[in-house]
Parts: structure tokens; C-alpha cells; sequence
């Protein structure tokens, strides 16, 4: 077919993609065990049932039955055809989608290289805090800071020497290394003259949420300026989506009851030797939507930390509004404001942990701080004030995502104006669910189905292999002879297999997605429903995919010993018949 996107780009594309982030950004998902949860954006629902799998790279809804890829989800969510999703997911994943009549090679920079020396740098600058002769400054600035080496170990703190060509010497020998070097932010290449970015500075790494070395912070020693220096904007580190500390919290707390967004990389790490290991910080930049969307999903609280000078809460009131579209209501949002001219960092060592929580757990909620910070100055004894308030208010709230605390929140500011407030209609680009009725409707009659388990060997089989394809090296050294079965599902059974013999590291997302196009696809979709196979443990998945491809085996030798029955004479069966014969009724004379 002229014009196709070759499977191979599909797979590829699949494999870059992250359908948490991907749904995240348009549907606030909040993290429940290893998957995450949302209210369905295909019906209507008040308990959250739809479920988005990092591992699989699908999502489901137990309650309409909408399920599928990230593919899948643009199409559904966006109303995109399929090429359309296939562009957008490309276009983020830094790729070019294929010409019509043949496969173009993938574009894009390979970022391997570039955390390999990441890693490698933050590796040679940790061990310079121990080993090089001028660390002392470095080390006394840290212990003047209150910190210990268990919580220097523990961030993966360094030093990085006065010298100018310290890592150009040790990573950059070769011209392709030196332009990994300058790609990845660490060196300068000024008029061609080449040198180290960070100088006689304690290092800080910045790791992503999978513990990768993306960048990297460096405080100054002594009066240079400037005092603190991140990494630039390169193709692995965007400042305005990444958070320090993130990765460490994570770690320690595989559902953290809270996050606290603090300043400085000093605060998260005084924090975290004080007990209170569960903050972050932004990267020198006013807190964005991409944060948002990477911290909302990770815990059912999130408290913003400032000053409570007039700067602090300028920044505090920044933060709000850029909380509002995404403030569904899931997690509850605050804000503390430490008294003016402490920071976590001081307060902390003063007050001791206890005091310091107290404080975060008496931080103000997001609807209080809109209205103390909208309604000052203003006479609410007044019919002048209150449509004063109003006017402020409205055009804030309208920015919320439907849903109850929108509906709370214009209910509060209609008993303080005393009328009834109206909120404008939402944009399609300002978090309102899009209409997901037929979406819905199409799916409900295949929503049924998922219910029940997959009973039959062959409806198993499939459902094993679409959800689990690590399973199909499992059916190695089993019979054949399922194959001669005439049922069109045993068909789409040997593509599945042959097409994970061929490419064993396919995903479920994957997997998928080569039968878009086809007839089958809308089976695989039902049997990729994890209601299916919900009542199989773990560990009994594998001998549920031999023993339904051995019932599948048996029921092969019966029908054809059936068939042999009614069209020949005993006298006339070959050799081979008669083997094939007591092989059928062997396991009932057993």
C-alpha cells in the first residue's frame, strides 16, 4: 500500500514515547502502585477508573472499556486520524515520519553519548571531592553548611578544580568525544578555543526521574560570580521541565505523601538530611506547566514553598495561575510562606524537623490563597466591592478543569458577592475533557466482553501473548499441530508468534499497533483488556500460554481423528494416521 508507515517506524516511535507523560499533559494523572489513574476523559465517572500502564504503554478504563497505545489515545482524545497521531508523536520524539513509498532513515540525535558523559562527569567530579588536593575548600564549605558525607553520598555531590581543562582532559581525547563534551553543556567552545564550564565549584548533580545525569548545578567558591551555574539547555536537559531532587525522592519514597517545591539545591538537600526527604526544587526558573504535570501524578499533595516577603508571594501567586488548569481537584495544592528572610535551609537547622512539618501541614490551600490575595483592598460591604471581587475571581476560575472543586470554588465566590456566578466556557486548549460520548458508545459493546475472562485455549493464547509478549519464548519446543485447525483465530495466533520470533523485544504497545490497519485489530483491542487475564497470578501466566497451546494441540488431533473416522475405512488409514489416531485417545485412556 503506497504511502504506509512502515511498521518498523511505528515500533521505534512506540518504544521513544511515554504514554504517562503523554496523557498527563492532558489528563491529570495521580500514581496508584506501579500504574497511574484518572478520571475517564471518555464518560463520565466520579471514581477513577482509568489506568495508564508505564510498563505496557497502554492505557484501559474499567468502566467504559477505552483502551489502547499512545497512538490510540491522540486519535480517540484529539479526534486526530492516525497519520495525524503518528506526526505529533514523531514530532516530539525528534523524529521524521517515513515518505510515502519507502522508509526513511529515523532522524534525530542519539542521545546515548551524550548521558554516558553525563554520568561520566558527574562520576570524575564526585570522586574529586575525596581525592584532589584543593577539595578541602569545598569539603569545608559543605560541612559549614551543616551537611554530612552521608548526605553528600547520597546526592552524588563534587567538586569540580580550578583547572580549565580538567574534564576536556580526561573525556575529550578525541574530537568526537570533545563534541560530546560541548554538546552536553560541559565544556565551551568559545572562537575555538575549548574549556570547562564549571571551575572550582561544588557540583550538584540534576538527575531525571529515571536517575539519569542530565545536567549539572555548581556553586561557586569564594566571591565569583556568578554564584550558581546550571547546565545550558541541551538535547537531554530542559531546565523548565526537570526538578533537582525529584529522582532522590522518588527513591526513597515509592508513593510519597507529599512533595514540597522549595528554591535551592541546598534547601532540598538540608531537607532531606533532616528527615524531610520528599522536597524538590526548581532549576533556577518560576515554576512551569511541565513541572506541574511531572509532579501532579507523583503524590496527593503539593505544597509550594516561599518566602513571605513581598517577593515570595509575587512568586507564590505566579505558581497559582500556573497551577489553575490543572488543579482538578485530585491533589490538593498549598502554599507556605516562611517568615521573611529564612529559607528551608536555615529554618530547618533552627526548628528541627517537627516544627518545620508542622509549618507544611498548616500551609494554606490554593482556593484560600486566591481569594485572601484577590480580595485585599476591597470592601466586601459594598455592592462596588463585591463585583469588584468578582471580575478579579471569574477569569481565574474559568481557567480550572471541570470538576468539583471548580464547581466549590465558583459557589464560594457567589455567597461572597451574593449572586450567582456564571464561569465563561473553556477553550479547548484549557483542560476541558473533550466530548468522549461516541467514543464511549463505540466502545461499551466491547466493554461487555472484557469482563469475562478469556476462557477458550485460543481467545487465551492471544490475550497472553498481546499482554504479555515476553511469554511467546515459552512456546518453544511445543507441538504444532494447533495449526491445522480451521478457525480464522488461529491465523491471527501464528502472525502473533511468528512476528515476536522474529522481533522477541516487541512491546504490548507495539504488538498492537502493526494490526491497526486490519480487521483483527478490533479483537486484539478486546483482548488486550487486563480484566481478561486478572485472575491469573504472575507466575501462572506462563503455564497458562503452554497449557492453552497443548489444549489447542488436542483439540487439532481430535478433529482430525474425527474427520478421518468419517472418510476412510480403518483398512485404508497410513502409518502416520494411525500415530496421529492413538495420539488423540491417548489422554482419555489415561
Amino acid at each position: 500500500m503506497a504511502g504506509r508507515i512502515p511498521h518498523e517506524f511505528i515500533d521505534e516511535l512506540i518504544a521513544r514515547s511515554d504514554i504517562v507523560e503523554l496523557i498527563n499533559r492532558r489528563v491529570p494523572l495521580r500514581k496508584a502502585g506501579k500504574d497511574y489513574q484518572a478520571c475517564c476523559p471518555f464518560h463520565d465517572e466520579k471514581t477513577p477508573s482509568f489506568t495508564v500502564s508505564a510498563d505496557k504503554q497502554f492505557y484501559h478504563c474499567f468502566g467504559c472499556g477505552a483502551h489502547g497505545t499512545a497512538i490510540g489515545f491522540l486519535m480517540e482524545f484529539e479526534h486526530q486520524e492516525f497519520r495525524e497521531a503518528v506526526e505529533e508523536l514523531a514530532r516530539a520524539a525528534g523524529l521524521e515520519v517515513p515518505v510515502e513509498g519507502g522508509a526513511a532513515p529515523l532522524k534525530g540525535p542519539d542521545t546515548r553519548p551524550l548521558y554516558a558523559v553525563m554520568e561520566q562527569a558527574a562520576q570524575l567530579y564526585q570522586q574529586q571531592l575525596r581525592q584532589h588536593p584543593q577539595a578541602a575548600r569545598a569539603v569545608d564549605y559543605l560541612k559549614g553548611r551543616g551537611l554530612s558525607g552521608k548526605i553528600a553520598l547520597a546526592f552524588g555531590l563534587g567538586y569540580a578544580p580550578p583547572d580549565w581543562d580538567f574534564l576536556l582532559g580526561r573525556l575529550g581525547r578525541t574530537e568526537p568525544e570533545r563534541q560530546h563534551l560541548i554538546l552536553a553543556g560541559l565544556v565551551i567552545d568559545q572562537d575555538g578555543k575549548i574549556y570547562d564550564r564549571f571551575r572550582d565549584r561544588v557540583i550538584f548533580p540534576i538527575r531525571d526521574r529515571r536517575g539519569r545525569v542530565i545536567g549539572l548545578g555548581g556553586r561557586i567558591l569564594g566571591d565569583g560570580k556568578p554564584k550558581y551555574l546550571n547546565s545550558p539547555e541541551t538535547p537531554i536537559f530542559h531546565k523548565g521541565r526537570e526538578l533537582y531532587g525529584l529522582h532522590e525522592a522518588l527513591k526513597v519514597h515509592r508513593q510519597p505523601e507529599r512533595l514540597l517545591v522549595v528554591e535551592g539545591y541546598l534547601d532540598v538537600i538540608a531537607l532531606a538530611q533532616f528527615g524531610i526527604d520528599y522536597a524538590v526544587a526548581t532549576l533556577g526558573t518560576a515554576t512551569t506547566p511541565e513541572h506541574l504535570r511531572l509532579l501532579l501524578p507523583q503524590a496527593p499533595e503539593l505544597v509550594f514553598c516561599f518566602d513571605g516577603d513581598r517577593a515570595g508571594r509575587e512568586a507564590a501567586w505566579k505558581a497559582l495561575e500556573t497551577c489553575l488548569p490543572q488543579a482538578s481537584g485530585q491533589q490538593e495544592i498549598r502554599f507556605l510562606f516562611l517568615p521573611e528572610g529564612e529559607d528551608p535551609d536555615t529554618l530547618v537547622r533552627q526548628e528541627g524537623r517537627e516544627a518545620f512539618e508542622d509549618r507544611i501541614r498548616q500551609a494554606t490551600p490554593l482556593s484560600d490563597f486566591l481569594f485572601e490575595q484577590l480580595s485585599k483592598g476591597i470592601d466586601l460591604a459594598s455592592l462596588d466591592g463585591r463585583a469588584r471581587l468578582g471580575s478579579r475571581v471569574t477569569p481565574l476560575l474559568a481557567h480550572l478543569p471541570p470538576g468539583l472543586l471548580r464547581d466549590l470554588l465558583r459557589d464560594r465566590l457567589s455567597r461572597l458577592v451574593g449572586v450567582g456566578v456564571t464561569l465563561p466556557r473553556l477553550d479547548a486548549g484549557t483542560g476541558r475533557r473533550p466530548s468522549g460520548a461516541s467514543a464511549a458508545s463505540r466502545r461499551r459493546g466491547g466493554a461487555n466482553l472484557g469482563r469475562r475472562p478469556a476462557t477458550s485455549p485460543l481467545r487465551l493464547a492471544i490475550a497472553l501473548l498481546i499482554q504479555h509478549p515476553e511469554l511467546a519464548s515459552a512456546l518453544t519446543g511445543l507441538g504444532q499441530d494447533w495449526h491445522h485447525l480451521d478457525n480464522p483465530g488461529i491465523r491471527l495466533l501464528e502472525r502473533l508468534i511468528a512476528t515476536l520470533a522474529t522481533q522477541p523485544d516487541l512491546s504490548s504497545a507495539a504488538l498492537l499497533e502493526r494490526w491497526r490497519e486490519e480487521e483483527d485489530f478490533k479483537i486484539l483491542i478486546q483482548l488486550s483488556d487486563p480484566r481478561l487475564l486478572a485472575h491469573i497470578p504472575t507466575e501462572g501466566l506462563e503455564p497458562e500460554l503452554t497449557g492453552a497451546i497443548q489444549r489447542l494441540n488436542q483439540e487439532a488431533l481430535t478433529t482430525r481423528s474425527g474427520n478421518l473416522f468419517n472418510r476412510a475405512s480403518p483398512g485404508d488409514w497410513t502409518e502416520e494416521e494411525k500415530a496421529a489416531l492413538r495420539q488423540a485417545v491417548q489422554p482419555s485412556q489415561g
